[in-house]
């Protein structure tokens, strides 16, 4: 299955935001283009959907933009 990376640095590693909380972040890697969150503290809330229209911030520069624009591989 193809992966998908930041059309900038080329990252696979991402967060969104908690739409209720903006300071609250969900991260993530996609690898082989499955979402993959990273290990939550226990307590803490659920992380939201994934979808194509999805804010998405990349974990290692300042992209962010939505889901569906990010650059597709393989």
């Amino acid at each position: 299955m193809a992966g998908r990376q930041c059309p900038f640095c080329g990252a696979q590693s991402f967060y969104v935001k908690d739409p209720d909380d903006q300071y609250e972040i969900f991260e993530f890697d996609l690898a082989e283009g499955q979402v993959q969150f990273k290990p939550q503290e226990e307590g803490a809330s659920l992380p939201p959907p994934i979808r194509e229209e999805t804010e998405t911030y990349c974990g290692l520069c300042s992209w962010h933009g939505k889901f569906n624009t990010l650059k597709r591989t393989g």
